[in-house]
């Protein structure tokens, strides 16, 4: 089964630029700074469609033991109707001290949900990026 995330041929900056709301622009604007200065990679729009689709940063390439493999984001974040979800390709698991440090969050398995950027701490939002991608990197050289 192929993986249905994929990079594609649209622009970030139409990305960017289609974002409605002028604080939610303006805080994914800063997190695409934020992760190109970590990465060190020009994004890429992962997904089909413009509106749904996410701003990844750096690629890696996995196989699982059953044999699946695909492509995937390093790094990445996705303007969503009640927030904007922050993905890092480790996880979140290992981050407990870093997220009682943030701020006002919520977290699934690979994905942080947060309203506004001025909610969290944004060092310490760049320090779990940070280790994410030194993570990422051991796990998955470039």
């Amino acid at each position: 089964m192929a993986n249905k995330t994929m990079p594609h041929g649209l622009k970030v900056s139409d990305y960017l630029d289609q974002i409605i709301d002028p604080q939610r622009q303006a805080d994914c604007r800063r997190l695409h700074e934020l992760m190109r200065d970590i990465v060190g990679e020009t994004p890429k729009i992962w997904g089909s469609k413009l509106s749904s689709g996410i701003v990844g940063f750096g690629e890696y390439h996995y196989q699982y033991n059953s044999g699946r493999e695909g492509d995937a984001l390093r790094l990445g974040f996705a303007n969503r109707a009640q927030n904007i979800s922050i993905y890092i390709m480790p996880g979140y698991q290992d981050f407990a001290d870093q997220l009682s440090r943030l701020g006002k969050h919520k977290i699934g398995k690979a994905c942080l949900y947060i309203k506004r950027l001025s909610d969290v701490d944004e060092a310490v939002l760049r320090e779990i990026m940070v280790e994410s991608v030194r993570q990422m990197d051991e796990k998955y050289p470039r």
